[in-house]
C-alpha cells in the first residue's frame, strides 16, 4: 500500500487512503470468505417445520416408559427424510406435548410408540443403547447422553450396536460412514432405519431438478470452479488454459483469501485398496 501511495503524488498517507490503496492492490473477496459473512448464503428456514429432537430426558424415561401417539407424518422442506409428529401426555401438567422425530421405516399414523428404559425393542420405540442387544439397527442416536439425537438422522441412515463394555457404561456403535464410535450406554436412539432411503439412487437427469433441490436448502448451487475464474476472483484462476498452476494443498494457517483447495491435507489422491475400517 505504501508503494502505491509513493507512486501517486497527489495521495496523502492517511489510514483511509492506505485502506483504499490496499483494496486496489488486492483481489476480490472470494466466495469462501463471503459465505461466512453474507446473508445470501444462509439456510432457507421460513417454511421449515422445526427442529427434530427426541423427548427431553425425565424421571419417567429413566425408570419406566412414556407412551406417545404418532399423529402425523409430514414433509420438511430441505430435508430428505420424512418427519413425524409424536404427541405425549405431559407427566407433570395437564397438557399434551408434541415432539418432532425423523420417521423410521414402517412407522405409521395412529401407531403408539414408547420411550424409556423399560420400553420394548420394536420399530419406532426410543430406548437407551444399553438396553439394545448387539446387532440392533437404530437411528436418531445420541452422541452424548440427553442431547436429544445427533447421529444417523438423514434419509436411509442407520447405526448399529456393535458391542457393550463389561461394566455396561459404554456402547460401541457403527456409524453410517462405517466408522465405529464409543458412546455412553445411557444415550438413546429410535429403533429402525430412517425413512426416505434410496433417495440418491434416482438420477438427477436435468439441472432443473438440482435447482429445485437446492432452492429450499441454501444458495450453494450452481458452484463455479475456481480454475475457470479470473485471477482476481480465486487463487486458482487465470492462465491461458484452465489449470491451477500450483499445488492445491494449502496450509491450515493460510489467510482467508488464500485458503482454498485441499486444506491441511494429510494425504491426497485416490484411495486404493479396501483398507480395514476401524
Amino acid at each position: 500500500a505504501q508503494a502505491i501511495l509513493a507512486q501517486e503524488p497527489g495521495l496523502e498517507d492517511t489510514p483511509a487512503a492506505r485502506s483504499a490503496a490496499q483494496d486496489a492492490a488486492m483481489g476480490r473477496v472470494i466466495r469462501g470468505s463471503r459465505k461466512g459473512k453474507s446473508l445470501i448464503f444462509s439456510a432457507k428456514t421460513r417454511l421449515r417445520k422445526g427442529a427434530v429432537k427426541l423427548r427431553a430426558v425425565d424421571y419417567a424415561e429413566r425408570h419406566g416408559f412414556m407412551k406417545g401417539l404418532v399423529k402425523n407424518i409430514i414433509h420438511d422442506p430441505g430435508r430428505g427424510a420424512p418427519m413425524c409428529e409424536v404427541v405425549f401426555h405431559d407427566p407433570y401438567r395437564y397438557k399434551l406435548t408434541k415432539e418432532k422425530w425423523v420417521a423410521v421405516e414402517g412407522l405409521h399414523t395412529g401407531q403408539f410408540v414408547y420411550c424409556g428404559s423399560k420400553a420394548q425393542l420394536s420399530v419406532g420405540n426410543c430406548l437407551p443403547l444399553g438396553k439394545m442387544p448387539e446387532g440392533t439397527v437404530m437411528s436418531m442416536c445420541e452422541d452424548k447422553a440427553a442431547d436429544r439425537g445427533r447421529l444417523a438422522r438423514a434419509s436411509g441412515c442407520s447405526c448399529m450396536v456393535v458391542g457393550h463394555s463389561d461394566d455396561g457404561k459404554k456402547t460401541r456403535i457403527r456409524l453410517p460412514s462405517g466408522s465405529r464410535k464409543t458412546v455412553p450406554s445411557t444415550c438413546r436412539a429410535i429403533v429402525g432405519i430412517a425413512a426416505g432411503g434410496g433417495r440418491m439412487d434416482k438420477p438427477v437427469l436435468k439441472a432443473g431438478n438440482n435447482f429445485h433441490k437446492y432452492k429450499v436448502k441454501r444458495n450453494s448451487w450452481p458452484r463455479v470452479r475456481g480454475c475457470c475464474m479470473n485471477p482476481v476472483e480465486h487463487p486458482h484462476g487465470g492462465g491461458n488454459h484452465q489449470h491451477v498452476g500450483h499445488p492445491t494443498t494449502i496450509a491450515r494457517a493460510a489467510v482467508p483469501g488464500q485458503k482454498v483447495g485441499l486444506i491441511a491435507a494429510r494425504r491426497t489422491g485416490i484411495l486404493r485398496g479396501g483398507g480395514k475400517k476401524k
